[in-house]
This record gives C-alpha cells, structure tokens and sequence, in this order.
C-alpha cells in the first residue's frame, strides 16, 4: 500500500476532526487527510489512562500540521473504567506480542464509542462533515469497538442522534479498518510522517519499554514495511 490509500476517505472531508492518541495510527491519518486537502481538528481524550505522555505527542502533531487540538477532560470517568492495565494500576500492563490472549487486559470498555461520541459533538458543533479515528485490522482481534461491524453500527446511530443538525454527507470513517501497522508505517514513510513524534508504549515510562504489547506491535511493524523505526527501546528482547 502507498499513499493511494488516501481513495478510501472518498470524497476527502471540507473538515475532519480526528480522534490523536499521539500513536502513529492517528498520527499519520492525521497528516494524510491533511495532505489531502481537508481542514483539521486534533482531538484527544484525557480519559485518566495510566500515563498522559501520549497527549504530549498528540499536540506535537498539531504543532506540526498548524492545526488547532482539543484535549477533553473525562478523568472523571476513571472510576468506572476499573479492570484495563489502561485505566487501573492494580492491573499489570502485559508484555508480548499484541494478537496474545494477555493483550485482553488492555481493553477500555467503549472507550472509541466513548471517545467518538465526544468527537461527533465537536463536529457537529464546528459544522465539521466527518470524523475519523485510526482503527486497523490488527486491532479486530482483541478490541471489539475496532471492528468495521461497530463502524457501520455507529455511523447509523450517529445519524439517528443528529438527525437534522448534520451536515449533509457526514461521515464516521476509518480508512485503516483493513490495513496493517505495516501499510500505515509504509504510508506515513512515503508522506513524511516524523515518526520520533509519536508515542505507542503503554507503560508510559521516560523512553518506550520495547516489551509491552504495543511497542512489540511498533517494532514489528516498522520491520515489516521496511522503514527505518526511529523509536529508542529500552529493550528489544522479544517477539519481532
């Protein structure tokens, strides 16, 4: 896959507010739909997830792309989100490959429903035709809300919500739905993604561990595509 991947958001947004963890999914999405042509919103949810390094990272990409990034507070909802290695400090993160049975301790209950509905409001409110959240295949497995079943689900729910207050063709997209971190790592190489800006680990720690699920996912990725992985580890023992 190369940058032709940016056909699947057809027609290209007027304004998209995308959903940036600070990860490289979000990321290069971000940077292809603004290479694109659309008008970007960076949204990102401080929802009391176990470190908040990644929203630094989130801003780094606004600052790069000169696009405004609203950080929404929802640590009030910490509470409830208790049993994720994400949210609960009584909860270990898993190490190891990211399709391993462990990586079940990393779900967020609803969290991209969650999130997407804060996102919606913001489009809706800014008059905004899309929102769009960086969901890829390798994600199906495990996170049930990343699936393109609760895609289209949502999408029709959205319209019902808003019904009368949308802009016409407004869209929920997810145009890695069916690729890999490897074709996302490949296409934000080709459009000039800085990757050193972003931020996968769920550790959190000064530097990424190189061992938890989603650095494994990274490194992998990165190996696969055959792109140079900027990323310094503190450890590179495991599955690659």
């Amino acid at each position: 896959m190369t940058a032709a991947v940016l056909p699947l958001v057809t027609p290209v947004p007027a304004h998209v507010v995308v959903i940036a963890s600070g990860g490289m999914d979000s990321t290069v999405l971000a940077y292809a739909l603004h290479r694109a042509g659309s008008t970007v919103t960076l949204l990102s949810c401080d929802y009391g997830q176990r470190h908040r390094r990644e929203l630094d990272y989130a801003a780094r990409t606004a600052e790069a792309l000169h696009v405004p990034h609203v950080v929404v507070d929802l640590t009030g909802i910490v509470g409830v989100l208790t049993g994720s290695a994400l949210t609960d400090a009584q909860v270990d993160v898993p190490d190891g490959h990211y399709t391993d049975a462990s990586m079940r301790a990393t779900v967020v209950p609803n969290r991209n429903a969650i999130m997407l509905d804060v996102a919606v409001a913001r489009a809706v409110s800014a008059g905004a035709d899309a929102v769009a959240f960086g969901v890829h295949a390798g994600d199906h497995p495990i996170y049930p809300d990343c699936r393109p079943a609760f895609l289209a689900a949502y999408e029709s729910a959205v319209r019902l919500a808003n019904e009368g207050f949308l802009p016409a063709g407004f869209r929920v997209v997810a145009p890695f739905i069916d690729c890999s971190k490897a074709d996302i790592a490949r296409l934000g190489d080709t459009i000039g993604v800085q990757f050193a800006d972003t931020w996968s680990c769920y550790k959190g720690g000064e530097g990424h561990c190189g061992t938890c699920g989603t650095c494994v996912e990274r490194r992998e990725a990165f190996a696969m595509a055959g792109v140079t992985d900027p990323t310094e580890y503190a450890t590179t023992k495991g599955v690659i």
